[in-house]
């Protein structure tokens, strides 16, 4: 199946991040705008309380479902913004690393942010998507 994003790198930028600068989608795609996935059990209670890793992972697993039902996967995804309810790089790190393995070759642009606070109680962690889909 063709996908309709493309990485974009640049040698002239550190090589440090872990992800492409840019990424692009052609004109005839359709874009797909996630809300942010949070760390939600299908009974709405909060997963993970106090587990930076283990609210990125079940937030990825809740943005996954998210795609499929818009008709895209992981690999459709053009950006995404990491949001994090912590000071500390340590804990945004330890976030930042789940997110980033669940993406494995398809490394999106991404921005990880620390924030005071997030929307449910006992949240750390919420991903926000942007897929581009060829239908």
């Amino acid at each position: 199946m063709a996908r309709a994003i493309t990485l974009i790198r640049s040698s002239s930028l550190s090589d440090v991040a872990e992800y492409a600068y840019a990424a692009t989608a052609p004109a005839e795609s359709r874009l797909i705008f996630l809300a942010g996935a949070c760390p939600l059990n299908e009974d709405g209670s909060t997963a993970a309380i106090g587990d930076y890793a283990g609210q990125a992972a079940k937030a990825v697993e809740n943005m996954r479902i998210a795609l499929t039902e818009a008709g895209a996967s992981v690999e459709d995804v053009i950006s995404t913004r990491v949001l994090v309810a912590s000071t500390s790089q340590a804990d945004l790190v330890a976030a930042w690393e789940v997110v980033r393995e669940s993406f494995g070759d398809h490394d999106v642009p991404s921005t990880l942010i620390g924030v005071t606070v997030l929307g449910y109680d006992d949240q750390l962690v919420e991903i926000e998507a942007v897929a581009a889909v060829l239908d």
